[in-house]
């Protein structure tokens, strides 16, 4: 069921398996109707998460890319709107030849080929994956995930018994007495079995770790061995999880299962995510939406930089409606995170310029980027009424990108994905990065107008990040730490390749934590 935790699984399984050697690639299906994420309401269905090629996906694809240090395409997102686009347009150029088209087989064979094809994507432009993880979003039962389901079906009898195995996830609750309760996951074994599949392994998540005679239970109901019962409790930090699988046996099965040796793991990557911290900095992120899963990237880049530099980052999560400027008086940094419309948007500025004439470290993306150029405009330059065309009324030193001009379709229509960045020499930003070319994801409709940048830069803002015309980064030089960029560096991170930017503003912010101690 939604929220329990298959995308955590599924992307730990597959870093079980490249912890061994093997090169792993993973497709997320959506059994909803929409053809993306893109157009869908954030606080309802969390991230946006964007691919190199410009996909609006699942955030669970993010989790994927972070644990397997892989990049993904939109192809590894299957919808229900896709799969039926395809097939109705196959329809209209007459592929079908006449014949009555059906949810069996021609649904089910599109699902089926959109698999296969994922699959068999060449890995970060190298060599095919040599495991390929599917996870079907949705819930046993429910009427929109049964094409899938059947499709799953249909796999896995084309397949040999050691080319593929279902793995299911399950709630295990606990009672008022401290008793696991195996019901839920006997019906929905037996609502799985009805669709004509029987899991390989059950991954059983709880509160708490499962026990042998709990793991027994659920092995006389369902079918399957009991070692292949594995415990997933509730963990503080999801990275934790491959671990806690690792030491449920859960690889040895894999390995078993799918014919492959079972080779030593290679500890590095445990060694990255289990680095201890000896630094604690805390960060306002000033937001505009309810749910902290609407900004999951940008918390999940905060901690691999504080992973690398030793220090554990605690988010103090501001509503930009609400919040009052005191609360921002004792925290080390201030980020400003992207998002739509204009609710929120004056808060947001005001929290910029408290960072900007506070000397507060600031990190602002996408729609920060370019509120910390209305607030310059504002406050610097003295345009009063300086806003985004977004907005409405007012200066636009922010203007909607000529391409986007006319434009009436809101899927997949912004500017979206990787874009070659030229980063300024001598710049805080090509510092962090060090180099002056980078490849950045972007999501936005809107840039900096070029009627006012020569204005700014004569007033002390220095653009040192442009993707042709487009002002792509800005910073403050005379400021500790005062970086914003219109691209997302978020989208890139991962435990092992944290972003430059990030870990430059936490770096800030232990500095300022420390200068703030020794006054």
């Amino acid at each position: 069921m939604s929220g329990l935790g298959k995308g955590i699984t599924t992307a730990s399984i597959g870093r079980l398996l490249k912890n061994r050697g093997y090169l792993v690639t993973a497709v997320k299906i959506d059994p909803y109707l929409n053809i993306d994420a893109g157009t869908m309401n954030p606080a309802q269905h969390g991230e946006v998460f964007v691919l190199s090629d410009g996909g609006e996906v699942d955030l669970d694809l993010g989790n994927y890319e972070r644990f397997l240090d892989i990049n993904l395409k939109s192809i590894h997102n299957i919808t229900t709107g896709k799969v039926y686009r395809n097939v109705i347009e196959k329809e209209r150029r007459g592929d079908f030849l006449g014949a009555t088209v059906q949810i069996i087989p021609h649904i089910t064979d599109e699902i089926k080929h959109c698999i296969r094809r994922a699959a068999l994507e060449p890995v970060n432009g190298g060599k095919v994956a040599d495991v390929c993880m599917v996870e079907v979003g949705g819930t046993v039962g429910d009427i929109e995930s049964m094409p899938f389901l059947e499709a799953v079906r249909q796999m896995h009898g084309e397949l040999a018994p050691d080319e593929m195995i279902l793995v299911h996830v399950t709630l295990v609750p606990m009672d008022t007495m401290g008793d696991f309760k195996t019901k839920p996951t006997q019906h929905s074994v037996k609502a799985l079995r009805e669709l004509g599949l029987q899991p390989d392994i059950i991954v059983a998540r709880s509160s708490d770790v499962i026990g042998p005679q709990t793991k027994k239970k659920i092995s006389t109901f369902t079918d399957v061995p009991v070692k292949a019962v594995v415990s997933a409790k509730d963990a503080p930090d999801i990275y934790q999880i491959p671990m806690e699988l690792e030491k449920e046996g859960l690889a040895d099965v894999v390995c078993s299962y799918l014919s492959l040796e079972n080779r030593e793991p290679d500890p590095a990557w445990y060694r990255v995510v289990s680095k201890e911290y000896t630094n604690r900095v805390t960060v306002a992120i000033v937001s505009k939406y309810g749910i902290e899963d609407v900004y999951m990237s940008i918390k999940e880049s905060l901690k691999h930089a504080g992973r690398a530099l030793s220090t554990e980052v605690n988010i103090r999560w501001l509503d930009a409606e609400t919040f009052d400027l005191r609360d921002l008086a004792d925290v080390d940094g201030i980020l400003i995170p992207g998002g739509f419309g204009k609710r929120g948007i004056e808060g947001k500025i005001r929290a910029i310029q408290y960072a900007r004439e506070k000397k507060k470290p600031f990190l602002g993306l996408c729609l920060g980027f370019q509120l910390a150029v209305i607030e310059y405009a504002r406050h610097v330059l003295g345009i009063e009424d300086a806003t985004s065309e977004e907005m409405g009324e007012g200066t636009h030193v922010i203007a909607i990108l000529p391409e986007q001009e006319g434009v009436s379709d809101l899927g997949g229509t912004m500017r979206l994905g990787n874009c070659d960045v030229t980063l300024k020499e001598g710049t805080t930003v090509a510092g962090l990065y060090g180099k002056t070319a980078i490849v950045e994801r972007h999501r936005h409709r809107y840039e900096v107008n070029p009627e006012f940048i020569a204005e700014l830069e004569g007033a002390g803002l220095v653009f040192s990040g442009t993707c042709g015309p487009r002002m792509e980064a800005c910073e403050i030089p005379e400021h500790p730490f005062y970086l914003a960029t219109q691209f997302h560096p978020e989208f890139k991170s991962s435990p092992t390749n944290p972003s430059p930017p990030y870990v430059g503003f936490v770096e800030a912010c232990k500095k300022n934590k420390l200068t703030s101690e020794v006054r």
